[in-house]
């Protein structure tokens, strides 16, 4: 029952995203807007976690419905952390590919969902190793300390686009127009059809949510083996991701240092999940410490100028 109200919850509020979407057409999304979104996304998830821990008191011992419910906010709050990582992605490519605002929103709810598909095929999978392969849970916590060492390495490195493997298959085998058609992906049929600028940010974007899922991925079965609570907590945050993109994208430059905040988040899950069978890390002491390093990050990129760029990305065009 609990599978079928989760799935009815995120399928109608779906619904009324892509709703309101098409009503509104498409059009550049505001401070305000984005704001207010955001909260609605925020809320839903916060309700659920309720609902979750009121159908389970009853249901469960003493003090299993409070450990799950700190076990979804936890996770939540992680997951909700590491896509920011995402939009700052996401900026860099609309940047590049100079995308127009009005155009960004289709990308993004397509990203979204596809991101939902994604991380639900790979959650399921993980809980079928783990369940069945203890030991790799060590290989999740050194992948994901890898990765936040990693993390601080490139901080505040600008990707070089026009070496991306990927980027240069598309512009060489995919037959492209320079110009967009508003939110077209594609014009023409058959064998005449070409592909538009969006075409392209859009299949980056999908190679970025396989990416980063496999950096969160871990990162959640560090806080929970639960598949329900993994999945749910994962949902919900990405459910947000279109918000909190044009949220953030204007204060991206604002916060130059949360990539170093991010990275003591995967450092300390890679290691609580190295140290599972020797120390157990109580759930409250790893959602303090992940609010911390977060707002540590935060308060510091507010306090410590950014190093001076040599120039903005530049809004570049694929080759036809």
């Amino acid at each position: 029952m609990m599978w079928a109200v989760f799935a009815a919850f995120v399928l109608a509020a779906l619904a009324v995203d892509l709703l309101v979407l098409r009503q509104n057409g498409p059009h550049k999304v505001s401070t305000r807007e984005a704001l207010t979104w955001s909260a609605a996304w925020i809320a839903l998830a916060l309700v659920f976690n309720a609902g979750l821990w009121w159908y389970l008191q009853g249901r469960l011992p003493d003090g299993e419905a409070d450990r799950i419910a700190m076990e979804f906010l936890t996770g939540y709050v992680v997951e909700k952390a590491l896509a920011v990582d995402n939009i700052f992605v996401f900026l860099m490519l609309f940047t590049y590919f100079g995308v127009p605002a009005q155009s960004q929103q289709r990308v993004l709810i397509l990203g979204v969902l596809g991101a939902i598909v994604l991380r639900a095929v790979m959650i399921f999978i993980g809980a079928a190793l783990i369940a069945r392969f203890h030991w790799i849970l060590y290989v999740f916590g050194a992948f994901l300390l890898f990765t936040g060492i990693k993390m601080v390495v490139v901080a505040g490195k600008e990707p070089d686009m026009d070496s991306n493997p990927l980027l240069r298959w598309l512009t060489a085998h995919v037959p492209l127009i320079r110009r967009y058609r508003g939110e077209a992906l594609w014009i023409g049929q058959g064998s005449r059809r070409k592909f538009t600028p969006l075409f392209v940010v859009l299949v980056m974007i999908a190679i970025t949510d396989v990416i980063f899922a496999v950096d969160s991925i871990p990162a959640i079965f560090a806080i929970t083996l639960d598949p329900f609570v993994v999945l749910t907590s994962n949902v919900f945050a990405v459910l947000g991701l279109r918000a909190l993109y044009f949220l953030l994208a204007d204060l991206a430059d604002r916060f130059h240092l949360l990539a170093y905040g991010l990275a003591a988040v995967l450092v300390f899950i890679g290691a609580k999940m190295l140290l599972i069978d020797v120390v157990k890390i109580p759930i409250g002491i790893s959602l303090g410490f992940v609010a911390l390093a977060l707002l540590s990050a935060m308060l510091a990129s507010l306090w410590i100028r950014p190093r001076p760029q040599s120039g903005p990305v530049a809004g570049i065009e694929p080759p036809r």
